[in-house]
């Protein structure tokens, strides 16, 4: 029988996930006296998917469709210009990311975080989910697969400088883990994944799948998606994980071969929803994360290319902006801060080739100019930033946010 992926219309067929009986102890004792009594945890065993066809009715073929060529579109544009706007475009993906699980952080305490500085946890966190994003997309990219052991690294970067985390990072997990509910057992979990035991067998099942060229690009990523949360493999760090796989997908197919498309911000702006989503991938009904994340995905697209154009446009303005005598070594770093819009003052003498005297005279003309701004008010080891550059991180964010929250209410409308 030939599983089918629904569009607004269709019936749909995909295997819902089974519930196992499994017993319960508690490896250290807490909580309250039914987490110290709870015996049995009904364990959610998401199906083998490797070999299942999937096709989608005509409605969300529609939508696939459309957000493949919006990313397709956005990926072109970026790939006449620098590296800059990939790396752009990697840092709001991995920012929104995380502040789907609550961790945020301001953007000038990013900006720290990306030139090195560990003061705050929820910004170094967020820097090392752009290293685990961009790890395991790249290695999507040049291996044409994605394999367990990329898995395993793109985690021990994300979570490697988490204290708590710090011992599980790169490893599956070996206990049993649950979402919601109680802090000290899996009593009265919105979600409990299978045990450890499984998840080895069930993450080859998925790799498998998520390798396949026979199955349309966005089902594949959304399913991937789902079917990676529903295992739950790592105790921390799943959502990131999770969402780098989908641009992961992107990248191997071929449909994204310069740019991480930020569709995170889109599924953060509809935060509730996409996790009802994912609910009902476990009961059997995939149409809602196949329709969430391919809308993301076009949103975030046709909102990057406005910010590329922002970004091309920066370097022009700034040389507006300085006065005085013409400066070729200012001019450097500026084409430079596109580049990388944080730099100490040792990168600032690196990319503008010039003597130590004439770099800081040059980050004397841009700092008077309003062009860069000192971001960590020391005297030594000082960090510059692009205001504006980083203001458009933001922007990007906020906007990707809006067009999605309008769309996402307009698709439920048209369909109710």
């Amino acid at each position: 029988m030939r599983p089918d992926i629904p569009g607004n219309s269709a019936t749909h067929t995909w295997p819902p996930h089974a519930i196992e009986r499994r017993d319960w102890h508690q490896s250290m004792r807490g909580g309250n006296r039914e987490d110290r009594m709870l015996r049995h945890v009904d364990v959610s065993v998401p199906p083998r998917i490797a070999g299942l066809a999937a096709t989608v009715g005509t409605d969300l073929t529609a939508s696939t469709e459309s957000a493949l060529v919006e990313i397709a579109s956005t990926d072109a544009d970026a790939r006449s210009h620098s590296q800059a706007m990939g790396r752009f475009l990697l840092r709001t993906e991995s920012a929104a990311s995380s502040k789907i699980e609550r961790v945020s952080a301001s953007v000038g305490d990013f900006a720290r975080a990306l030139a090195g500085s560990r003061a705050n946890t929820s910004a170094t966190s967020m820097v090392a989910a752009s290293a685990a994003l961009l790890r395991l997309v790249r290695r999507a990219g040049e291996s044409g697969s994605i394999q367990l052991d990329d898995l395993l690294a793109a985690h021990r970067d994300l979570m490697a400088d988490d204290r708590a985390e710090a011992d599980y990072a790169g490893r599956l997990r070996d206990m049993q883990n649950w979402i919601g509910g109680s802090d000290h057992s899996p009593r009265g979990a919105l979600f409990v994944p299978p045990p450890p035991d499984l998840v080895p067998d069930l993450l080859v099942d998925l790799l498998t799948w998520a390798s396949r060229d026979d199955v349309p690009v966005m089902v594949q990523a959304a399913i991937t998606h789902a079917q990676f949360e529903s295992i739950h493999p790592f105790t921390d760090g799943n959502g990131r994980i999770g969402r780098a796989l989908i641009s992961a997908v992107l990248r191997r197919r071929g449909v994204a071969r310069n740019v991480v498309i930020p569709l995170a911000s889109g599924l953060l702006a509809v935060r509730d929803e996409y996790f009802a989503a994912l609910t009902a991938y476990r009961a059997g009904d995939v149409a809602p994360i196949v329709e969430i994340i391919a809308l993301s995905a076009r949103v975030a697209s046709v909102e990057s290319r406005a910010s590329m154009d922002e970004l091309r446009a920066l370097p022009a303005e700034w040389r507006k902006q300085l006065t005085g005598r013409r400066s070729p070594v200012a001019e450097r770093v500026i084409e430079a801060l596109i580049d990388d819009p944080v730099m100490r003052a040792e990168d600032i003498v690196t990319v503008s080739g010039a003597p130590t005297s004439a770099a800081y005279n040059a980050i004397d003309r841009l700092t008077d100019a309003g062009i860069i701004t000192e971001i960590t008010g020391r005297k030594r080891d000082r960090v510059w930033a692009a205001t504006d550059a980083l203001g458009e991180l933001e922007e990007l964010d906020r906007r990707i946010q809006a067009s999605m929250t309008r769309e996402y209410r307009a698709l439920r409308a048209s369909t109710s």
